[in-house]
């Protein structure tokens, strides 16, 4: 029983990234037919977007960017789209009358389509390394409604061959009722919901042996829940996907990080810009997702992460994360004005001695004080007055600011750090 889903994870890494890079050039023009991404990426030619480099070219779609213009094409009477112009498939009324199995609404709200490609969220891969294998009954306790996280696991499950029970969310009872009588071989949900049932089932006696596999995500997998499962007998691996680009990395046997999806091609930006950072420093996850129905390029996620060095002692040849390291928005609210990552961004760049920047607001609320760091080789002669300058101009607020050494400011992904007191 192989432990890989297909010849795809074990590739040469050159030959996967010449994959990658030769199919870009067609995932962008499939992009620019949307409405939406016609007129971000208008100019572009997306012959030309063949690398790395020619990629980071483009803009950073952020979740906030597709939620306005989700907003604006919903309240329009004229051009009403409910996906904001970015979705190539749809129903009857829409620009795109056709190819939407489903439709979800995520928080915002967002809305998100299905296509009916098999295995649309590519979470069959994910599955398969937590141990799922054709035959399995699955217990399904992601939501089945509004959300489309209960459709992506069952279509993983459906992809590899196994059976699916629709748990949903909620009725603890019910559910642990047909753990009992269905044994399930695996679990697909939140960690902890996963832990309520263990602990209900102990509180009545109840024995789940078939349960031996899990795959979880949604929420935070720690090691000791982890460790608390298999001692119950439950090996559980996390996966790492949104809703809007499916997929992006899963845990493998290893347990060392998360290796990436097959079908996407990921970046980590530095949080507030476009602007990919050397590998292995914290930044913000930003992906192509290599398919044509709801074609997100460079679609930045909002989560922080960073890129592994080496490959997978699974033997899978893809680039590996650290998997969820917080919140890439790290928007602050200083003396009644809003501060954003793009701003501290827009300073550092101004000055082409500035290695990397950070803004630490401290004090008490309504006694705010900033403090811009910057890494820089050497002082050079004015420097702090020139970067003071600067943030004033891009902030309208006054910094204190200190020049530190290449090197010495954490690599936590931060660009604005909140240290004030709350009490």
């Amino acid at each position: 029983m192989s432990e890989h889903f297909d010849a795809l994870e074990t590739r040469d890494p050159a030959a996967r990234e010449a994959a990658l890079m030769a199919a870009l050039p067609r995932q962008v023009a499939a992009a620019q037919r949307t409405p939406a991404f016609g007129e971000l990426l208008a100019g572009v030619d997306a012959a030309a977007i063949t690398s790395r480099a020619a990629l980071a070219t483009l803009p950073v779609l952020r979740k906030h960017e597709l939620l306005e213009r989700q907003k604006a094409r919903r309240a329009s009477a004229t051009n009403w789209d409910p996906f904001g112009g970015f979705s190539a498939i749809g129903w009857r009324g829409l620009h795109a009358p056709s190819g939407a199995k489903r439709v979800f609404q995520s928080p915002g709200p967002i809305y998100e389509p299905e296509g009916t490609a098999p295995d649309y969220w590519r979470i069959a891969r994910a599955m398969h390394a937590a141990g799922f294998r054709a035959g399995d009954l699955i217990h399904n306790s992601f939501s089945y409604h509004l959300t489309p996280a209960g459709s992506m696991m069952e279509t993983g499950a459906h992809a590899i061959g196994c059976t699916v029970f629709a748990g949903g969310v909620g009725n603890t009872e019910l559910q642990l009722q047909a753990m009992q009588e269905l044994r399930p071989q695996g679990y697909a949900g939140t960690p902890s919901f996963l832990r309520i049932l263990f602990e209900k089932a102990a509180e009545g006696g109840i024995a789940l042996p078939s349960l031996t596999k899990a795959l979880v995500s949604g929420e935070a997998f720690p090691p000791s829940l982890r460790d608390w499962l298999a001692e119950r007998g439950v090996q559980g691996y996390q996966c790492y996907a949104t809703a809007d680009v499916g997929l992006i990395a899963y845990e493998t046997s290893a347990r060392q990080g998360l290796v990436l999806d097959e079908g996407v091609i990921l970046e980590i930006v530095r949080p507030g810009t476009g602007d990919p950072v050397p590998e292995g420093e914290v930044g913000e996850v930003v992906i192509t997702v290599l398919q044509p129905d709801y074609p997100m390029v460079r679609f930045g996620t909002g989560d922080l992460s960073a890129v592994l060095a080496g490959t997978c002692p699974s033997g899978r040849t893809n680039m590996r994360i650290k998997g969820w390291l917080g919140r890439a928005d790290q928007t602050a609210k200083v003396r009644g004005m809003f501060v954003h990552p793009s701003q501290v961004a827009e300073v550092a760049r101004r000055h082409p001695e500035v290695q990397r920047a950070r803004l630490v607001v401290a004090g008490e609320m309504a006694n705010d004080s900033m403090t811009f760091k910057v890494e820089v080789a050497g002082t050079p002669e004015g420097l702090a007055g020139r970067i003071a300058d600067s943030v004033r101009d891009v902030t309208k607020l006054r910094a204190d600011i200190e020049l530190v050494a290449p090197g010495s400011l954490p690599n936590d992904g931060k660009v604005i750090e909140d240290a004030r007191s709350y009490k």
